[in-house]
């Protein structure tokens, strides 16, 4: 609702109309069967503008929509290891951070030290820089080691290539169903496994007939 005594108008082409009573304001917006809607109440005197409130709160609406629809998410995930980290562990937890770098996911990769491991923090540092070498196909170091009090801290994003090899392998998994269904399927029915001849669950074979025709009726 419009409170001051005078507003400044703007039409509904955006040309500027001067400064009007509230009054002369709504009766030049209701003369051409439109709304007056104040856009800038702290100007003085506040700014008001002729539109179709009904149809500019919808293309706002969608705007908005659109533009929370294009919003990235940014999913980060965490993986700790120790300085002495045992090489199946390492492989363990280097497979974690491939399966996060798959799904487009960025890693905070720490090193925790404990006690004098304090004093070598270049352990850690090169133990972070050999998993960011083992993962550089799929991951890209977007933070390098930094030490944190007694924690040193790596991050990880996803390149391009991530997650592809795993598009790539489903894709192949199902043409390979679909040729196999469509073998099956070639002559209305799944083809069936070969027939022993002697197999005398199925139909006769050459030397059973033959057997059959020289055995004298009883």
């Amino acid at each position: 609702m419009i409170r001051a005594p005078k507003v400044r108008l703007v039409d509904e082409n955006g040309e500027q109309l001067g400064i009007k009573t509230a009054d002369e304001a709504r009766e030049y917006a209701w003369g051409k069967n439109l709304d007056l809607v104040e856009v800038a109440a702290q100007a003085d005197p506040p700014v008001t503008r002729v539109m179709d409130y009904g149809k500019y709160r919808y293309e706002q609406e969608q705007k908005a929509k659109l533009a929370r629809k294009h919003q990235v998410s940014i999913n980060v995930k965490e993986i700790k290891l120790r300085p002495k980290i045992g090489i199946h562990d390492y492989n363990t937890k280097k497979g974690h951070v491939e399966r996060f770098l798959n799904q487009r996911a960025k890693v905070k990769v720490t090193i925790m030290f404990r006690g004098r491991e304090t004093q070598h923090p270049e352990r850690g540092r090169d133990l972070l820089m050999r998993l960011a070498d083992d993962v550089k196909e799929i991951g890209q170091v977007e933070s390098p080691p930094l030490l944190d009090g007694r924690n040193m801290v790596m991050m990880l994003g996803p390149t391009k290539n991530a997650g592809v090899k795993r598009e790539e392998d489903a894709k192949a998994e199902d043409t390979q169903l679909s040729e196999e269904a469509v073998q099956g399927d070639r002559n209305g029915q799944a083809p069936a496994p070969p027939q022993d001849a002697d197999d005398p669950s199925g139909p006769p074979g050459e030397e059973q007939v033959r057997e059959a025709e020289a055995r004298p009726a009883s």
